[in-house]
């Protein structure tokens, strides 16, 4: 993608959400940890539904070793490999208090030395708590990424990497958000919403989708009818 596309990309995608927002819900740095760790495979829906009870008593990582493995494990076990993910809050709970004195650290090395943390988490948890220009590069970035043109790569590193070398430094900030929710609910995996796609134009993918022909016609009948003029 040219430079100037990629420029008028991110300026539509600015245009339609000025100030885009994750849908994971969190109080602190530390919950949002949490959160984005019980994400993985998992729907932002399906991990606010059982953090929402689970941030009301242990919101903190002191908070979080008091209440124990076993009852996280209740709290989260509607969400995909729940035994796993109640070991992992449990044990990068602890080494937060035991290396960071209690605190969620702003570093990446520091974050990825935690249990269930890994470069996209890290990335998502610097850029929303510390408000750090990352861009972690999940399936939907992945995808938005390769098929438009913007930043095409073999693998989630090689996106990332090519998103920060041609994204704007204006843009960087929040070119997180603005790709993840794209893709989540326009430039979706199985069919694309192409026809209201506001970066279509730029967009390099060559199946591009159009209406349905149900939908043309539904268009067409609720369109309002044309009127002849008589002249002379």
């Amino acid at each position: 993608m040219k430079k100037a596309d990629i420029a008028l990309f991110y300026d539509r995608l600015a245009a339609t959400i000025p100030e885009p927002k994750g849908e994971l819900d969190y109080i602190n740095p530390y919950t949002l940890l949490v959160a984005v760790v019980l994400s993985a495979q998992a729907t932002d829906v399906g991990v606010n539904r059982a953090t929402g009870p689970l941030f009301k008593v242990a919101d903190t990582p002191q908070k979080m070793l008091v209440l124990g493995e076993a009852r996280v494990r209740d709290y989260i076990k509607t969400i995909g490999l729940f035994n796993t993910k109640a070991k992992n809050v449990i044990a990068l709970s602890r080494l937060l208090i035991e290396r960071h004195g209690g605190e969620v650290p702003r570093d990446r090395t520091a974050l990825e030395a935690l249990p269930g943390v890994g470069r996209k988490t890290a990335n998502v948890v610097l850029n929303i708590a510390f408000r750090e220009p990352t861009i972690a590069v999940d399936t939907h970035i992945f995808r938005v990424g390769n098929r438009t043109g913007l930043a095409p790569g073999r693998t989630p590193l090689e996106v990332e990497r090519k998103l920060e070398k041609v994204t704007p430094p204006e843009r960087k900030l929040h070119a997180h958000h603005w790709l993840i929710l794209h893709g989540r609910y326009v430039c979706k995996a199985r069919k694309p919403d192409c026809p209201v796609c506001v970066v279509a134009e730029v967009c390099a993918y060559k199946a591009k989708t159009t209406l349905e022909p149900a939908v043309k016609t539904r268009i067409a009948k609720s369109a309002p009818p044309k009127t002849s003029r008589r002249v002379g």
